[in-house]
């Protein structure tokens, strides 16, 4: 076989040196448009330092490599001047031009012919060769001429970042906060021999232009970030290498393969520098592509599973690193954070590091942060041990919780004309009697014909408040639970009871935890529609409306209920009135954010005129609707500042199921991300709902001040 390698970065020249090795009679080429003893860029981490797939594929280069290495295990947060350390993370990192200089010295060794300062662009040549590996870089030629066949998406950051290196010598891997007049600036840094360190600037592209570097040369970048992070390089000098203020690009490929050309590194897939080394992605995509051909005589059968076993470990990757990146193009919203929660914040950014993993790795660091979390730190007491977050008590107004955990039982058939059960009574007090803080009600109707099926609780008639005055009774008298009750009129989402081959079915909502419901029922089951969809409420319906919420306020309050939820999301009726989707009025409800809540705040009103002062108000709302032309998260934003001036106490953040065409996927911490964005952009307590299902979710999040209060699901 001939093989022809274009690139040779470290993903290229490992790949053919592993080849070689692994049937010296291939005829394998490597062509790198750099000179030979050149390189562009400083250090290169890896997260793992055993790397023990380096070692199996070649012992030599492995025990070169890793001879290299500089070995850390902190991490550290330089932020309001304060520096805190969390240990028991691993990490190597050596200079580029060193492993450059080594995998080069062993393709020569097998036999790898090597040719540098030699710019490729002769696809024709393509036919005269088995197999053409594309590791050309993330502005790679040949997937561009081939992008028909490739189908690439590049997607560009919002933030710049400028690459140095410093003559500081660190031992962790640090992070470097500094604010001037321009604004905020971060600094990602680490060691890669005894003498320098990698030194990565970034900040928002209105900061970088307002600081005039959009017009500035390398030098002048060089002296303006030296003089920020003067304070961190204590004296010591920024270094440039034909450094220059770009942007991140992530690249994606429909497929990596085409004929006899498989593309590899960061001409395939890239992922931000800020979760994990380009180089290792590389590295162990050259192994994997090597090992598929050990294993498969076939070419076109082992470039196919070649893709097919790697692209599910690199798609996962660029997931938690699109995350990472998005929290550093964000990170001014996290500011007003204390240095520990701002740290747990950091270091859990991305989901692969959580409350428990630092427990682990570093007890004395989560013993500081629970301590901080319970207002140790303050100096206000003198205990030196705290319980983890969710046991630390939380107050709303005159309310004061526990814990930081609530729980919505799913209950089936709860109600006979609105008044619960004796069995769904029961189940609730049971619920609260496994000690968490809240207890959250279903969407319980204001009115008969608010409910979304007719087993559904309500708050419109003297028997439904003495049920619901039984449980609050039974709540306070046997736990130290409070009762959250959750009023909700259905609007379009209303229904008969559905049936199949006429017999009555309940609705399967069991498995759908708070903030997660499905907007119609599974396959038979269906919805029958009412005819109140927005436009068709007239402002005598709205005040019948308007006046059947207040009474069941009133009624809730005078039950003994501790909380009120307003559910304004999830097409109901409340948040069809806020959705563009739903929402086609052209009169003084439609249109417009401010028409749109019009009707909704009108509702808040009456309710909050009836509701006890010192009781907390909280609203469920659709932060993002999902859907193209529906509401998008800064306008969900935006009504939670609105929602916030008129008295709501707390927010549970919602997603979708606004109309029967979405289908929303409830990725892994996504209500998380909602809660976190609309508690620091909007300044509003959240609680946040979702598949919580461990205590170690939930300390991950009140630790890294993403909610105030987490839904966990209930049996």
């Amino acid at each position: 076989m001939k093989i022809l390698t274009v690139g040779g970065g470290p993903g290229g020249l490992y790949a053919s040196l592993l080849l070689k090795k692994a049937n010296p009679s291939l005829d394998i080429q490597v062509i790198e448009r750099n000179p030979a003893g050149a390189t562009y860029g400083w250090g290169v981490v890896f997260s793992d330092r055993t790397l023990n797939v380096y070692r199996e594929a070649d012992s030599k280069t492995y025990q070169q490599i890793t001879d290299s290495f500089v070995i850390w295990t902190a991490i550290d947060t330089c932020y309001r001047d304060a520096v805190v350390r969390c240990e028991g993370h691993s990490f190597a990192g050596m200079y580029r031009k060193k492993l450059l200089q080594l995998l080069q010295e062993r393709c020569r060794e097998l036999g790898v012919r090597l040719t540098f300062d030699t710019e490729f662009d002769d696809l024709s040549i393509f036919p005269d060769y088995d197999l053409v590996i594309a590791a050309d870089g993330v502005n790679s030629k040949i997937r561009n001429a081939f992008a028909d066949k490739f189908q690439p998406t590049m997607t560009r950051g919002a933030a710049k970042y400028i690459w140095f290196g410093t003559n500081m010598v660190l031992d962790a891997f640090t992070f470097y906060f500094r604010e001037n007049e321009h604004g905020l600036f971060q600094a990602h840094a680490y060691p890669f021999d005894g003498t320098r360190s990698t030194f990565i600037v970034e900040c928002e592209e209105d900061v970088w232009r307002r600081a005039g570097l959009d017009t500035t040369d390398e030098a002048t970048s060089v002296a303006y970030c030296e003089a920020l992070f003067a304070q961190d390089l204590r004296g010591r000098k920024l270094l440039s290498n034909k450094s220059s203020w770009l942007n991140f690009n992530e690249v994606r490929c429909k497929t990596w393969r085409h004929k006899n050309i498989i593309l590899l590194g960061d001409a395939a897939h890239t992922a931000h520098f800020s979760i994990g080394s380009g180089t290792k992605l590389a590295m162990d995509g050259a192994v994997a592509l090597v090992n598929s051909f050990i294993a498969n005589d076939d070419l076109e059968t082992a470039l196919r599973l070649y893709e097919m076993e790697r692209r599910p470990r690199v798609e996962s990757l660029q997931a938690a690193a699109l995350v990472s990146q998005t929290y550093f193009e964000n990170m001014r919203r996290y500011t007003h954070l204390d240095p520990l929660s701002f740290t747990s914040n950091l270091l859990t950014r991305s989901g692969r590091i959580t409350y428990d993993n630092l427990r682990v790795r570093d007890p004395y660091y989560i013993d500081r942060v629970d301590m901080d979390f319970s207002g140790v730190g303050t100096g206000k007491t003198a205990v030196s041990l705290a319980p983890p977050p969710l046991f630390n008590p939380y107050t709303l107004r005159g309310m004061t919780l526990p814990n930081r955990v609530a729980v919505q039982p799913a209950l089936t058939g709860a109600a006979s004309d609105g008044v619960l059960t004796p069995a769904a009574i029961a189940e609730l007090v049971e619920q609260a009697q496994g000690g968490v803080g809240l207890l959250v009600s279903g969407e319980t109707a204001v009115s008969a014909n608010a409910r979304i099926t007719p087993d559904d609780p309500g708050l419109y008639s003297d028997a439904a408040q003495a049920a619901w005055a039984q449980v609050a009774d039974a709540l306070h008298s046997q736990t130290k639970a409070k009762l959250c009750v959750q009023l909700n009129h259905a609007g379009r989402r209303g229904a008969t009871r559905p049936r199949r081959r006429g017999l009555d079915i309940p609705l399967q909502r069991g498995a759908w935890p708070l903030g997660a419901w499905p907007l119609v029922a599974p396959s038979p089951i269906a919805y029958t529609p009412t005819s109140q969809q927005p436009e068709m409420v007239d402002e005598v319906g709205m005040g019948e409306i308007t006046a059947v919420f207040a009474q069941a306020a009133a009624r809730a309050a005078a039950a003994g209920v501790d909380m009120l939820l307003l559910n304004m999301g999830h097409g109901y009726l409340l948040g069809s009135f806020l959705s563009p989707l739903s929402n086609k009025r052209s009169d003084a409800y439609g249109g417009s954010l401010e028409n749109r809540m019009r009707f909704p705040l009108a509702v808040l009103a009456a309710v909050r005129g009836v509701w006890p002062q010192e009781r907390p108000l909280a609203v469920a709302l659709n932060v993002t609707d999902w859907a193209k032309g529906g509401i998008e998260e800064m306008e969900g934003v935006a009504m939670a500042r609105v929602l916030k001036a008129h008295g709501v106490d707390l927010l549970l953040p919602l997603a979708g199921q606004t109309t029967v065409d979405e289908q929303p996927s409830y990725g892994a911490g996504f209500l998380t991300s909602l809660s976190e964005l609309v508690r620091h952009e909007a300044g509003l307590p959240t609680m946040v709902g979702g598949y919580l299902q461990t205590t170690g979710e939930v300390n991950s999040i009140l630790a890294a001040g993403r909610a105030d209060l987490c839904v966990m699901t209930g049996k």
